[in-house]
């Protein structure tokens, strides 16, 4: 299944996406949220589906986040060999973890708001996971079941926010709009194969990322795991799997984006977005 939210900011209604087409399920009055994951949502919509005539939505009408806002956005860093290259980082040992704030997430057609006093603002084509029940200590070979589906993400960041105010990475990472997601939610048996897709990134249309989730450092079952060895995810949690090579930061000179740049992305199987960049106001 492919999982929408659509309609105005804050009062989305639910949908699926059927043939290309749009379809309303808000009928069956749940949104897609914790406690939907949490007590097998995905197969009781899709019996609800089977069951039922489902109003048509049209295709002008915006999308926003294909989640409900999860209880965390954990992320990934570095975790494509070429992106830590391009940035002069070491290849991390270990997964590097930070946290990107759920305020940060809008939907994938949405504008990119540029932050006060920004100079350094970037992008980040990533794949994301989407939790699906409970997870603590997770083995690797079992992390798989604990998958509901994947999301494509625009990871956008401030360079300087991030590296130049000291602290950690997560300063320059959760501004709001900085974490547009969708435009739907594909259940895991619509990406078999989520460690070999390819996923891309243009800003005003010149190709700016165009790589491969088989160069992952480390694969999905393992973040999911390895995540879970420090903190319980939760049913609708996502975990954002990093970005290739390919960020305005690598550039030489460095290139951030400015109001009316557009960036456009999307990952093999999960669709593509297209924000707007504009000053804040």
């Amino acid at each position: 299944m492919k999982l929408i939210r659509y309609g105005e900011p804050g009062k989305e209604k639910t949908g699926v996406i059927i043939n290309d087409k749009r379809f309303d399920t808000s009928a069956f009055d749940e949104d897609y949220n914790e406690f939907f994951f949490e007590n097998d949502g995905l197969n009781r919509l899709s019996e609800f589906i089977k069951n039922n005539q489902l109003p048509e939505v049209a295709d002008d009408v915006r999308l926003g986040s294909p989640l409900a806002r999860p209880s965390k956005l954990v992320c990934i860093g570095l975790n494509y060999r070429d992106h830590a290259e391009e940035t002069g980082a070491k290849i991390p040992a270990e997964p590097v973890i930070f946290m990107k704030s759920t305020t940060a997430i809008v939907g994938p057609n949405d504008d990119i708001v540029i932050p006060k006093n920004s100079l350094k603002t970037d992008w980040e084509v990533e794949l994301a996971i989407v939790i699906g029940k409970k997870a603590s200590y997770v083995d690797e070979a079992d992390a798989m079941e604990y998958i509901a589906g994947y999301v494509l993400h625009n990871d956008v960041s401030e360079r300087e926010f991030q590296m130049e105010r000291g602290g950690t990475w997560d300063k320059g990472k959760g501004c709001d709009t900085f974490a547009p997601l969708g435009p739907f939610l594909a259940t895991k048996d619509e990406l078999p194969d989520p460690n070999n897709v390819r996923l891309w990134l243009k800003v005003n249309g010149q190709t700016m990322q165009n790589g491969t989730t088989a160069n992952f450092i480390f694969q999905v079952a393992h973040l999911v795991s390895y995540t879970s060895q420090f903190m319980t995810l939760l049913p609708g949690d996502v975990i954002s799997t990093g970005t290739p090579a390919g960020v305005g930061l690598g550039m030489k000179p460095p290139v951030y984006l400015k109001p009316g740049d557009v960036v456009e992305l999307g990952v093999e199987g999960l669709g593509e977005s297209r924000q707007r960049v504009v000053a804040y106001n």
